[in-house]
């Protein structure tokens, strides 16, 4: 008689192997640093689309700083920068920067048939970030141009008060835009550096 036992396979009693071990430990291995990966980015930049996250808050946390002119003493920039404060910045003690836009801005005038196509520039005492925002912004303030065009009066800006008039509300407009947007305006003075009606 034969022991049926004996010639049973070794593993007969032991429970049947899975199969794929191996691939699902890798596979959750994998999971585990992507999602560690994932979580390093949403720390460090935020949500996509979230407008949150270090790197950002810190490219737009510095504010525009006055440049001062060579040759200026500390004392002399120092009461230059608590002027500033209250009014225009100090041509003698701060460096303009001039800033030309491309193109030039076309708009009907108010009231009528008149049109004007003005060419323009831009000044400030501020370093470049005051530029990096003109030119980040460069559509809203394409825009906020053309509407303030569009306000004037047709027979004003043929004088040269008009025209000083319509600086000012350009400046105002440009700077609002920069407010609203990155928190700080800059702008000193527009200059036409073209300017037609008909």
């Amino acid at each position: 008689m034969t022991d049926i036992a004996a010639n049973a396979p070794a593993d007969a009693g032991a429970p049947p192997k899975k199969k794929g071990g191996k691939k699902k430990k890798l596979i959750l291995l994998l999971l585990v640093v992507l999602l560690g990966a994932g979580g390093g980015y949403y720390a460090m930049y935020g949500l996509p689309g979230s407008g949150g996250g270090h790197a950002e808050e810190e490219e737009h946390a510095e504010q525009p700083q006055l440049v001062v002119k060579d040759g200026v003493s500390e004392a002399a920039a120092e009461r230059g920068r608590a002027a500033a404060r209250t009014g225009r910045p100090d041509p003698r003690v701060f460096k303009t920067t001039y800033i030309p836009l491309e193109g030039n801005f076309t708009s009907n005038l108010r009231g009528g048939d008149a049109f004007v196509q003005v060419g323009l520039g831009l000044s400030t005492f501020y370093d470049d970030h005051v530029k990096e925002n003109v030119e980040r912004n460069m559509m809203a303030i394409r825009s906020a141009i053309i509407l303030a065009l569009s306000e004037a009066d047709p027979v004003e800006i043929t004088t040269l008060t008009g025209k000083e008039a319509l600086k000012n509300a350009l400046k105002d407009a440009i700077n609002r835009v920069l407010t609203n947007r990155e928190g700080f305006g800059g702008i000193d003075d527009v200059y036409f550096t073209s300017f037609v009606t008909q």
